[in-house]
């Protein structure tokens, strides 16, 4: 498709601007879409990826619902059956994306512009950050940020990263000479599941999007990054089951991280309020923010989600700074910067897929997150995709990478830091301890931390709406980005579709929690990262045969 007005007439995708390495093909964005009409609302959706992927996740709705107990079985064994024995590959090929990443920021390619030649960002960088973090990481950093570290710190169930020494006898007695070490282990291993790794997937599939659509004239969907190496077969069914697969990775991804915000703001409201943590609560506030969402998705990208996530940004570093400051700023600083150094001596050790004991940190903790972030990326790849045109390639990966994860460690220092070190201060009353080491309740841990602190009672509801919001942009931009591939790579599909994934993002997760509740998402989010992980692989060879044509032609 050489013609520049037709490309944007048809897609809703800006032309490129100046020189680019057009792809001169027959297929026209939306070629193969249905558009009709279902009383006063309008679709336009691809067939058949908006038809299998639509009646499946209806499908997968009704048989959780009819039966929920087969559900709960299959999901309990499906999760730790997956991570047993593709917890190498998944380590692999995470590697792999970093390296490849780090690569661009070096290679002469690095100077493609995103958009063309002459193209100029869409936003600036405090909106474009924000939106990242909204989308990216939110309701992930506000669930683990206290959890992970103080859970690695003193786990008492044989899964410390790399063996790490414990910092407590048998009857929780304080072992000083063990301390140091376990807060430096805890911290680095944290950092490790939340920087480089996880936003170099995400930047893989972002890249991809937004080189073929916005330099190459295809659609945005997931599909075109393929048409190296599959030309116009990429059209057919090569490309329909690529893009289902990334739909289900989305759906499940997202409906994850919605069961984990539902359980964390239950937990926080019977913290705070005394309402019972239960899943008819969770059902509830999944209803509850969903239709707040649907608000959202009616007001539009630069309507909704822009907003709110500015607004979430806003009030995520408001809290960030009254934990820096009302638990000792000096300190976390120190522990800050000791947790970049310990995270740089030990991403290699950590990375390492082979030759391994620590098998309940490299199954149960890593193999899971880095499936999690696979299946998010999708929806978080082209999310920023959309918000990244008029950025060079080296500017992009450097501030998605980079900048993110330098971000992310301090998040967990900050939250983490101070959550150890109340273990350590208040070894007896520590209800950090109480809710992560010696009963775990994960969902619990932020509000214990902040208990410690003084204005417990408003910060921890600031929490609850944190999570909130974070859950709302979330949704928003999750049903955009699957309405996007769902609509053959169209970014002006009508709003009606967005409601309809929007909605059941919603219900998965809600059948999801009734169906094993957090053990079931996670077995979702495994299950549909593990193909998608393969098509993120061959991605990586796409990107780099893209990137060779545009630096030559441009």
């Amino acid at each position: 498709m050489s013609d520049n007005t037709s490309l944007e007439e048809t897609s809703g995708i800006p032309a490129p601007e100046g020189a680019s390495d057009l792809i001169d093909t027959d297929y026209e964005i939306g070629q193969d879409n249905i558009e009709t009409n279902i009383g006063p609302f309008g679709l336009d959706i691809h067939n058949p990826v908006f038809l299998i992927s639509g009646l499946s996740v209806v499908a997968f709705v009704v048989y959780a619902l009819l039966a929920p107990q087969q559900a709960a079985d299959f999901f309990g064994w499906l999760r730790p059956a997956l991570t047993s024995t593709f917890d190498g590959f998944f380590l692999s090929a995470a590697n792999i994306f970093v390296l490849f990443c780090l690569a661009l920021i070096v290679l002469p390619v690095g100077s493609v512009r995103l958009g063309g030649a002459d193209a100029e960002p869409d936003y600036g960088y405090l909106g474009w950050f924000a939106m990242l973090f909204a989308a990216g990481m939110g309701i992930g950093l506000m669930f683990f940020g206290v959890l992970e570290p103080a859970y690695y710190f003193g786990t008492p169930w044989g899964d410390a990263p790399l063996g790490a020494v414990r910092p407590f006898t048998e009857d929780g007695t304080l072992i000083p000479e063990n301390v140091e070490a376990a807060k430096r282990m805890a911290l680095a291993a944290t950092s490790f599941h939340w920087a480089l790794h996880p936003w170099a997937i995400y930047a893989v599939v972002a890249l991809a999007l937004a080189l073929f659509s916005f330099n190459k004239g295809l659609p945005l969907s997931m599909r075109s990054a393929f048409y190296p190496i599959l030309g116009e077969r990429v059209w057919g069914w090569w490309g329909h089951v690529i893009d289902i697969i990334a739909v289900f990775a989305t759906l499940f991804g997202l409906a994850t991280s919605l069961g984990l915000g539902a359980q964390q703001a239950n937990a926080g409201l019977e913290f705070v309020y005394g309402i019972p943590s239960s899943v008819t609560v969770q059902v509830i506030l999944i209803i509850g923010i969903t239709s707040i969402a649907l608000v959202s998705v009616l007001r539009g990208l630069d309507g909704g989600v822009k907003i709110l996530s500015e607004i979430n940004m806003v009030v995520a570093i408001a809290l960030l700074l009254f934990v820096l400051f009302t638990a000792g700023a000096v300190g976390i600083f120190t522990d800050f910067a000791k947790t970049l150094v310990a995270y740089t001596e030990e991403v290699v050790p950590l990375s390492n897929p082979f030759g391994r004991s620590d098998d309940g940190f490299r199954e149960g903790w890593t193999a899971f997150y880095w499936a999690w972030w696979i299946s998010w990326s999708p929806f978080v790849g082209m999310f920023i995709a959309r918000v990244s045109r008029g950025r060079t390639v080296r500017e992009f990966v450097i501030c998605v990478l980079i900048i993110p994860s330098i971000v992310c460690i301090f998040w967990m220092s900050v939250f983490g830091g101070t959550a150890i070190n109340d273990m350590i201060a208040n070894l007896g009353d520590s209800a950090v301890k109480a809710n992560v080491i010696d009963a775990y309740k994960p969902e619990l841990s932020l509000f214990a931390m902040l208990e410690s602190l003084p204005l417990a009672a408003i910060t921890s509801t600031v929490g609850i709406v944190l999570v909130i919001v974070f859950f709302v942009t979330s949704s928003d931009s999750g049903s955009l980005v699957i309405d996007t591939i769902t609509a053959g790579g169209k970014i002006d599909a009508p709003v009606p579709q967005r409601v309809f994934w929007c909605t059941f993002e919603g219900l998965v997760a809600i059948v999801l929690l009734i169906g094993g509740g957090l053990g079931s998402l996670q077995a979702m989010v495994i299950s549909t990262g593990l193909p998608f992980t393969l098509v993120l692989l061959l991605m990586c060879w796409c990107i780099f045969k893209g990137l060779r044509q545009e630096y030559k032609h441009v």
